[in-house]
């Protein structure tokens, strides 16, 4: 077999990365090589030659899945015209929604990789990378004139809020408990803001 060329090279360490955002949004990040190179349509020996570990790759899918969610939020933001309150109150909307819940692979992945990230060493790459994006979305999210760094506590308030929601009701999922979740953490923060 012939060696791949660096164009197929890049593609393939996409296509791992993407593919491992998924499954360890769905999965959790104990996910093994061998089923992620498979779902990846690549061969176990292939993920040496792209990374030195599976904790690069775990740093490496952090990080893109939050640099992914973070450009869907400036996505949102523009399509309000830049109006942040209509973006975040969008932002709400779908994070508390069914859709959401159900598909945990395509969600955020603050709340999806939460349990992962708190069983690292406080030292690694990942534990720097999820905070940072947590302070983000918390910023994100708070109000315009809010005081205080990384978004300070309004933002907090809500994330906390939309991420325990979103866990609690993934967690009861099939009992009409799960939709009441979703529902009263909406309400709490619509009619509060």
């Amino acid at each position: 077999m012939g060696r791949v060329s660096q164009a197929q090279a890049e593609e393939n360490r996409r296509r791992v990365v993407d593919t491992a955002s998924r499954l360890f949004r769905e999965q959790g990040t104990h996910v093994s090589v061998a089923d992620l190179m498979k779902a990846a349509g690549l061969t176990h020996g292939a993920f040496y030659k792209q990374f030195a570990s599976k904790e690069a790759l775990v740093d490496e899918v952090t990080a893109h899945a939050l640099d992914e969610w973070a450009r869907c939020h400036a996505a949102h933001f523009e399509q309000n015209g830049g109006r942040r309150d209509a973006a975040q109150r969008d932002l709400i909307d779908a994070y508390l929604s069914s859709e959401h819940r159900d598909n945990a692979a395509d969600g955020c992945p603050v709340a999806a990789l939460a349990a992962d990230v708190a069983r690292e060493p406080e030292d690694r790459e990942v534990r720097r990378t999820y905070t940072q994006g947590v302070a983000e979305l918390a910023a994100y999210l708070a109000p315009a004139d809010a005081p205080g760094g990384e978004g300070g506590e309004e933002g907090l308030v809500r994330l906390c809020t939309l991420v325990g929601a979103l866990l609690l009701s993934r967690a009861t999922q099939g009992s009409p408990l799960s939709d009441e979740i979703l529902a009263a953490a909406h309400t709490a923060l619509t009619e509060a803001g």
